[in-house]
């Protein structure tokens, strides 16, 4: 597990020099923020379509191979890309087929990755590994940003796509001497494995998915927050600019506390036993509370306050609900039902800042994040109050003990 932290750190700091270098070099080639949107919605769409079948195939082949196989093609497309930029060989059409080629490989990758680390661990220490995981990823960010910076710097935007090519080596060389911890949850391989096509079909999957209430019901949450509430780049930038006068220096102090607040989470997430829907739901309502009180922040001094609270609630929240989200359905069916997470969460992505675009035209950054908040804790107090609702229902329909017929009786009754 600290081989497979260590790689991660390592792919995630890569991942993120390269996401920051493309953005300016899509910018030095068209010279169009709009096309900097859309190389990003190009890598992200293909987990539209393609995330169920890579969840298939994750259940379907041996994991350690499939993401030994996928790590590898990512840095054959790093490479790739940095050879033709290095070349001066690299226009607009080639590096967004790359991107679209990415965003495919990432199906497979996300999930197998993903499941790969759950593997390391006993059972019961699963949401913990998982909160180790996000720690390690918020790490990775924090580290990939400022190394893009310096690494064009000195050495030029080929350099940041070679590295990237590198970390992913790197985790393709550590996969194969990681072994399971006594008590994990070992995925079904071999004869058992190739059961027939309905068995270990995507349907399967999606049935399992739609017919599971907790698993809607996170969906539900998550969905609400991720396109109401988890913005904060964009709705806190706007915030930040214009209703309270501050700088592109003001921003950078505010992701800052966000990006360190997103880590006192993680590890505070990684200290969790048994996460809950319900605790998902009651993290992300309080942290809809605090961005109402951000939305009325009389002073930057005041939103620095209640962004760090912020940004920690967000990120045991999230830990919450991937740990629910990987340990609720059988081992042979994690997978897939990634896979349809991947699916529904693209579409959050894709949807979401246009939507909160929006809203910020008709009520500005802090009505934005007023009615943004208001909506998430409404519409979490909502689903709760029908929850509870719907089991007093059923367990007042259910017949007592003593109501039931006695077995001589049945047939006649």
């Amino acid at each position: 597990m600290r081989w497979w932290s260590v790689a991660n750190f390592v792919s995630n700091a890569g991942t993120w020099m390269q996401l920051t270098v493309q953005n300016l070099l899509v910018l030095q080639i068209t010279g169009s923020a709009a096309a900097t949107g859309l190389s990003m919605s190009v890598q992200a769409a293909p987990a539209l379509l393609m995330s169920v079948l890579g969840g298939a195939a994750v259940d379907r082949w041996p994991r350690k191979l499939t993401a030994a196989v996928s790590q590898a093609a990512l840095a054959v497309i790093a490479f790739t890309t940095a050879t033709l930029v290095a070349l001066d060989r690299l226009d607009m059409t080639t590096l967004m087929v790359l991107a679209a080629v990415t965003g495919t490989v990432a199906t497979v990758d996300n999930p197998a990755c993903a499941l790969l680390g759950n593997d390391l661990v006993p059972a019961e220490d699963v949401p913990s590994a998982i909160g180790v995981g996000a720690l390690v990823f918020n790490a990775g960010r924090l580290a990939g940003a400022a190394l893009a910076g310096v690494t064009v710097g000195f050495l030029g935007t080929a350099a940041a796509y070679f590295a990237n090519g590198f970390s992913f080596l790197f985790v393709t060389v550590v996969i194969p001497f990681l072994r399971p911890a006594a008590g994990a949850v070992r995925q079904v391989t071999g004869r058992a494995a190739r059961r027939s096509k309905s068995e270990m079909s995507v349907r399967e999957g999606l049935v399992f998915f739609a017919r599971r209430p907790r698993l809607l019901a996170l969906a539900g949450v998550t969905g609400i927050s991720a396109v109401f509430g988890r913005n904060y780049g964009l709705t806190l930038a706007v915030l930040v600019t214009g209703p309270l006068a501050g700088g592109a220096g003001a921003f950078g102090t505010v992701s800052t506390v966000l990006a360190a607040g997103g880590i006192v989470g993680a590890v505070l997430g990684a200290r969790l036993r048994r996460p809950s829907v319900r605790l998902v739901g009651a993290l992300a309502a309080s942290g809809a509370l605090l961005q109402i009180v951000a939305g009325l922040s009389p002073s930057l001094a005041v939103l620095l306050v209640l962004v760090l609270p912020m940004a920690v609630v967000e990120s045991v929240s999230d830990t919450a609900g991937t740990a629910v989200l990987q340990t609720d359905p059988p081992a042979h069916l994690r997978g897939r039902v990634l896979g349809v997470w991947g699916s529904v969460g693209t579409v959050w992505s894709l949807g979401g800042p246009p939507a909160l675009g929006l809203l910020m035209e008709l009520a500005g950054a802090r009505g934005a994040l007023i009615v943004g908040g208001a909506i998430i804790a409404v519409s979490i107090a909502a689903g709760h109050l029908l929850h509870r609702r719907g089991t007093l229902a059923t367990s007042v329909a259910l017949p007592s003990k003593d109501t039931v017929p006695h077995p001589a009786l049945q047939t006649a009754a």
